[in-house]
């Protein structure tokens, strides 16, 4: 079903909350700008007075109100985009002309021009991912030479570097939240370079690290995401 009829659910005040409240998880399922478990920790946590959105209808509307917005101007995006793209494709361009265009497999949180993402949607969201990035297998246990996977992570690349990297971004994290998403230039040069270290990890391929380090590196898109629109401290 399309996130417009689990909207029109979640409206519905004549069905069960318990119904409404799955109907809006399954709009997050269709509209997730931040990924699925991030993006329903940001409008949870911005859906206040009252984020308990299984017992409070008015939250439930305010987090769909909260999520219909940010859909509403991804969807000017794209339209905007698509219409330059003919013009340019017309003009016999084949390289996008003018501003970036917003990669949509990256966290982002689309608002309106001139308003920027909730800061505490945000730390929710970081929150969340970050307990979950925590309760990921550690590389401590990877021999510093080829041989077996160790703990879920593949033998390859210097153990030591791996456990760095990885306490690295679990302190980035820790000091994101430390500062209520307000972090200052020093976390946000540690934070850019801890990535770029992951990043120079990814080995070509199908490597059998590449899926854990993927899983890092989608947790620090997030942050990093989350850190760049915060203000300057």
């Amino acid at each position: 079903m399309s996130f417009g009829t689990y909207a029109r659910r979640v409206r519905d005040e004549g069905t069960p909350a318990a119904r409404r409240h799955v109907a809006l998880r399954c709009a997050v399922s269709e509209y997730c700008p931040l990924g699925f478990h991030a993006t329903w920790a940001y409008v949870s946590a911005t859906a206040l007075p009252s984020p308990d959105l299984r017992r409070d209808s008015r939250a439930l509307l305010r987090a769909l109100g909260i999520l219909e917005a940010s859909r509403a101007v991804r969807i000017a995006e794209g339209a905007s985009f698509a219409a330059r793209r003919r013009v340019e494709k017309a003009a016999g361009l084949r390289t996008p002309r003018g501003a970036p265009v917003t990669q949509v497999w990256r966290p982002h949180w689309p608002t309106a021009t001139g308003t920027a993402p909730s800061r505490l949607g945000l730390v929710a969201a970081v929150a969340d991912r970050h307990r979950a990035f925590g309760r990921l297998p550690r590389p401590d246990g990877i021999p510093l030479t080829g041989g077996p996977a160790t703990d879920g992570l593949a033998t390859e690349g210097p153990a030591a570097r791996l456990t760095e990297l990885h306490g690295r971004l679990e302190a980035c994290g820790t000091a994101y939240l430390t500062a209520l998403g307000l972090p200052d230039a020093a976390a946000r040069a540690e934070l850019s370079d801890t990535v770029t270290g992951i990043r120079g990890e990814v080995r070509p391929g199908h490597a059998a690290l590449n899926h854990r380090l993927f899983q890092w590196l989608g947790f620090a898109d997030l942050l990093g995401y989350a850190a760049e629109v915060s203000p300057a401290r």
